[in-house]
């Protein structure tokens, strides 16, 4: 007889010996995989009726994980962000098929479950009007209004992700010769980023803006601690709708840091920069990932080709040659 096995041990030593110690993961992995086991023990507990501190791991089976899966669908959850909560549920039970083996077949049905397939979109980004009406509806004769516009400045011109913006530093920015920002993007891998002449005046005078909190995060909120994802999406929106009384095509579009980083990779893949070097400046892991901005380039460049006038020529039906002929043609 198996004996039952508490879940909530396993998974704290799963966060504290293999996240943490083990795999030394990154603090962005750590959240996403908590993330996902907070949802995950709420839908547990509505369903089988037990505390998450009391599952056991039998009960932890692939029934349950179906169904936790296709909840998150139903309340709207995109197939990507679907599989990246499963991503998460089976790198736990692949650490849990070492710690109880006596578990395999429930360990492997779990594994078994796998990712869906869905549809890459074209990358979306924003035009220089848009950019440029954005950047000019901040406020500058306020504080908030002097660090959002710099924020977003930034942002647009460095491509870095949201944890990367709202994580920098002011050590982490280099200015004079070689301007650039340091970071820690995905994977523990550091970069730098370099700034332009006009970003760099910008970031030089917020730099001798008073300081709030400790004084040490470059972007802090206005109590001096690191801005949240949903207040940089707050001050996103804000900006957008005022910029869309200039700019009226920025009302049906949706302007996060992502896109952001889209648009700063568009700009150089337009600008004729080799994709491997784009690859280095976004801190892609492969130089493939790029390829998605290559794809929407090709799409524009399509769209521009369809409103053009074909040259004139004359339509004939095609008539094959002699197969046998052609075959000794080409010997």
């Amino acid at each position: 007889m198996i004996t039952p096995v508490s879940f909530a041990a396993m998974l704290e030593r799963f966060f504290t010996q293999r996240l943490m110690q083990q795999r030394q993961a990154s603090p962005h992995t750590i959240s996403s995989y908590r993330d996902t086991f907070r949802q995950f023990l709420k839908f547990a507990q509505q369903r089988l009726h037990r505390a998450p501190s009391h599952l056991n791991f039998e009960e932890i089976d692939a029934p349950l994980i179906m169904a936790f899966l296709d909840g998150l669908e139903k309340h709207g959850l995109s197939v990507r962000s679907r599989n990246l909560r499963l991503t998460a549920l089976h790198s736990f039970f692949r650490y849990a098929a070492f710690e109880v083996p006596d578990h395999s077949a429930q360990i492997q049905r779990v594994l078994a479950i796998p990712s869906k397939r869905f549809t890459r979109t074209l990358v979306q980004f924003l035009t220089r009007a848009e950019v440029d009406a954005l950047l000019a509806t901040p406020d500058q004769r306020t504080w908030f209004g002097r660090r959002d516009h710099a924020f977003l400045l930034v942002a647009v011109q460095t491509g870095l992700r949201v944890s990367e913006m709202t994580g920098l530093t002011r050590e982490d920015v280099v200015l004079g010769t070689g301007a650039h920002v340091r970071v820690i993007g995905k994977g523990r891998k550091e970069r730098c980023t370099p700034l332009a002449r006009s970003t760099s005046a910008v970031v030089k005078a917020w730099l001798h803006e008073p300081q709030r909190g400790n004084g040490n995060l470059l972007f802090p909120s206005a109590m001096g601690k690191r801005l949240t994802v949903h207040g940089v999406q707050y001050l996103l929106n804000k900006h957008r709708m005022a910029a869309s009384k200039v700019c009226p095509s920025l009302k049906h579009k949706r302007v996060t840091v992502h896109r952001l980083r889209h648009t700063m990779a568009m700009d150089l893949l337009q600008a004729g920069v080799d994709r491997s070097v784009i690859a280095l400046w976004l801190g892609h892991e492969s130089v493939e990932t790029t390829q998605i901005y290559l794809e929407a380039t090709l799409a524009m460049k399509e769209q521009a080709l369809a409103k053009t006038t074909p040259p004139n020529g004359s339509a004939a039906r095609y008539h094959p040659g002699d197969q046998l002929l052609g075959f000794l043609n080409g010997l």
